[in-house]
């Protein structure tokens, strides 16, 4: 699980022997069902991306709590909504599939952390599942684990987004899609074009 230059500082700092008990007793490669309530009760997360030079990204990914799938014990999917059009996070996973999923619960402080190879589809049998999706990305386990929640500030939500899509609800327009500088260059089928 670790790299070589995790190893320097594990010995540098003595974490060494930490770490091992970490990935021996934490670390697995299915997800149970105590992992798919905490997953699919989220309405958000991080995904790590790189592209293939090795030039990280991280976005964040937000909906409806239960719009990141356990699909089974080694598959977690998730919808790609409409966007900024730049791709960054799917882009990269296009060219280099390795991505680090980093689930954080606020109101009660937790996180768990996946890391898995995803792929993307534009006609993935779960797409009806989620309204206004373009795509489904799934991805394939490696590793998963939970992760100290100590320094998690406890925080609440006040509202859930007004943009997150849903069944027979038209979902307002970004201002920022009617600004001067991205209205006269959306994509064709964007719901902001008159």
């Amino acid at each position: 699980m670790y790299s070589e230059g995790q190893r320097i500082l594990q010995d540098r700092f003595d974490s060494r022997r930490l770490a091992d008990r970490i990935e021996e007793r934490l670390v697995q490669t299915e997800l149970d069902e105590i992992d798919r309530a905490f997953i699919e009760s989220q309405f958000m997360f991080f995904i790590a991306t790189s592209d293939e030079h090795g030039f990280p990204n991280c976005s964040y990914k937000g909906g409806a709590p239960g719009f990141v799938r356990v699909v089974d014990t080694t598959t977690i999917a998730f919808p790609d909504y409409n966007g900024n059009g730049m791709f960054l996070s799917l882009g990269n996973i296009v060219m280099n599939p390795h991505v680090g999923l980093l689930f954080i619960d606020f109101i009660k402080p937790n996180r768990f952390r996946v890391n898995g190879d995803a792929s993307i589809d534009p006609y993935d049998s779960l797409l009806p599942d989620f309204p206004g999706a373009k795509a489904i990305v799934r991805v394939h386990v490696r590793e998963a684990f939970p992760n100290c929640p100590r320094y998690i500030p406890k925080m609440r939500v006040e509202e859930m987004s007004q943009f997150i899509p849903q069944s027979n609800v038209e979902a307002p327009i970004p201002d920022w899609k009617r600004s001067d500088w991205a209205c006269d260059v959306l994509p064709n089928d964007d719901p902001a074009n008159p």
